[in-house]
């Protein structure tokens, strides 16, 4: 079950901080060459399912949505923060960004070619995960692919870890229970990425990469 109460702190917190945000986060890839390698390889799969249609959800200013129209795809941005919409849409006027909700997107079943969670569900308890994820499975098309990514727990044994965030709590994953709540709605996992944390990383935190395909029935 998803309490509007968590969804609302989040929202409320990066409004706050949206302006700040965006100037701080406008080229987060040029120094990321595996993620760009990963977003370059989940674009190839999805333009070669025939749907390019993707939604970047928890898209911010929409910095990383205008990084995947290079790539070849028809890209749209979800974010529950108006103050991050109305940023996206002003620097982007020509792609389409939307106020929404993760746990309830108002996308038909079954429409997407792909979907990327770029580090957005880190803020989503635990308890309402699941939910999420089911949502993200009913809008991709069989046999489109997910892209996801969050911190990894320090002990794979240990499904989740809270830790403290700048704008609100947010929350490291075990690689294999993340891969677990995907494969109970029908998404399996394709290929998974750890990628060490820098030196001068201000978190010593490993980061997932998970890549994933809606089967086919």
């Amino acid at each position: 079950m998803i309490e509007p109460g968590s969804l609302r702190a989040t929202s409320d917190a990066y409004d706050t901080v949206a302006a700040r945000y965006a100037q701080q986060f406008t080229d987060t890839l040029r120094d990321r060459p595996v993620e760009r390698a990963l977003l370059a390889a989940f674009a190839e799969l999805v333009r070669a399912g025939g749907n390019e249609e993707v939604a970047d959800l928890g898209c911010g200013p929409g910095h990383i949505t205008t990084h995947l129209r290079s790539l070849g795809l028809r890209p749209f941005g979800v974010d529950a923060s108006t103050a991050m919409i109305e940023l996206a849409r002003e620097a982007n006027p020509d792609l389409r960004f939307e106020v929404g909700s993760m746990a309830a997107l108002d996308i038909a079943d079954g429409a997407l070619g792909g979907l990327l969670s770029r580090s957005s569900i880190i803020h989503t308890p635990p308890r309402e995960l699941p939910a999420v994820i089911a949502e993200f499975a009913r809008v991709l098309t069989p046999g489109g692919h997910l892209l996801i990514s969050c911190f990894a727990t320090d002990d794979p044994s240990i499904p989740t870890q809270s830790f403290d965030h700048l704008v609100v709590t947010a929350y490291r994953w075990s690689p294999d229970r993340l891969a677990g709540l995907l494969r109970d709605v029908g998404v399996r996992e394709v290929a998974r990425v750890l990628c060490e944390p820098k030196p001068t990383d201000k978190r010593q935190f490993q980061e997932l990469q998970l890549l994933a395909a809606k089967s086919v029935l």
